[in-house]
């Protein structure tokens, strides 16, 4: 199986996709085997849901629509043309160890693995179970040169020649240990902040809202933190995040808010709140669910030097003109096919040192 059929493959998976969308859900022409895999596929978006209480439909449908717009041909194919892989001819097995913090959030590693070549072995987490083998099987439809070439797994991983891991900064260090003697990638925690200078306009900070609040705050590309000037009114945040006030009336979300807010009231911690976001100054990259974090600064160019010193923390900076490698206000979780978890290249990895 040659790569321009990987690509073909994984187009033909994308289509299927543009069939679940936020506006609308519909079954379309001209789809592969949609006879088979539509009304199975409804029935693992709801499974999902009912699994997990923070994988909503609209944060289900809203990662499938992204998944749909890049795995396009075009996308596949430009994305791919910068690697050599005329010298990849071994075969490997390839494990991963996925997270379960957002909808397939580890579908890009499946996607590079499979991509390269090699055969995958899926250890999914218990968070996230539903929709990836139920698209694995659709590609082996699609492809049956996949078949035997995708595997999951609930136990330990074994019997695999390279590794790519995500996790805890805590289970990193199980995790480099246990793949001590494979090829590895392991990713641990990351957030995203933004940088803000006060000029920013109510469009930008009602973009910035979708850098926050979508899934919840729970993705390693979600801001968790803004750095603002001294003496900075936080009322055009405020004001800029106000339409994502619903998101108070999710049970899951309403009781970490509740849970936390008390936590700091009890802590005698000064914060800002509006009933469904809290403002807190902290050095910490990471925030609770329902909080933001900030800090202040007074000179770009020493925060520039501090976001570099923290760099293995950061995934994401969301700004207008601070860095060449900004990221748009609401756009963080809209990332392109290059955009590679922890900057690592996994495509690079997968070719020359898998």
């Amino acid at each position: 199986m040659d790569l321009t059929s990987r690509i073909e493959a994984f187009s033909k998976l994308g289509k299927f996709l543009s069939q679940f969308s936020r506006e609308k859900i519909a079954e379309k022409e001209d789809i592969p085997f949609n006879e088979l895999f539509y009304d199975g596929f409804l029935h693992q978006i709801n499974l999902a849901e009912e699994h997990n209480a923070w994988f909503t439909k609209d944060n289900i449908l809203y990662a499938l629509e992204g998944w749909s717009a890049a795995l396009t041909s075009q996308k596949l194919t430009n994305w791919l043309e910068k690697y050599d892989f005329s010298s990849n001819t071994e075969l490997k097995k390839v494990g991963i160890v996925m997270a379960g913090n957002i909808p397939l959030v580890g579908f890009h590693d499946f996607l590079s693995v499979l991509i390269c070549g090699h055969s995958v072995l899926v250890k999914q987490s218990s968070n996230d179970r539903n929709l990836l083998p139920f698209l694995a099987k659709y590609l082996e439809y699609v492809a049956p040169e996949f078949k035997g070439r995708i595997a999951f797994t609930e136990d330990k991983l074994e019997d695999f020649d390279a590794v790519i891991a995500t996790g805890s900064n805590n289970t990193a260090r199980y995790f480099e240990y246990y793949f001590k003697d494979v090829p590895s990638i392991i990713r641990k925690n990351r957030n995203s902040v933004a940088i803000l200078t006060g000029n920013e306009t109510e469009e930008d900070m009602q973009a910035l809202s979708e850098d926050i609040f979508r899934y919840y705050g729970l993705g390693c590309r979600s801001v968790s933190k803004v750095f603002v000037p001294k003496g900075y009114d936080f009322d055009a945040l405020f004001k800029g995040v106000y339409h994502q006030s619903a998101i108070i009336e999710t049970a899951k979300y309403a009781n970490n808010y509740d849970y936390n807010k008390a936590v700091y009231i009890m802590s005698q911690f000064d914060i800002l709140e509006n009933g469904f976001l809290m403002i807190k100054e902290d050095e910490s990259c990471s925030s609770p669910i329902a909080t933001l974090f900030y800090e202040t600064y007074k000179d770009t160019n020493e925060l520039k030097e501090r976001l570099k010193n923290d760099e293995d923390q950061i995934q994401c900076i969301v700004s207008k003109g601070f860095t060449d490698s900004e990221i748009t206000f609401g756009q963080t979780q809209c990332p392109e096919l290059n955009d590679y978890a922890d900057g690592e290249d996994t495509i690079e990895f997968l070719l020359k040192r898998c």
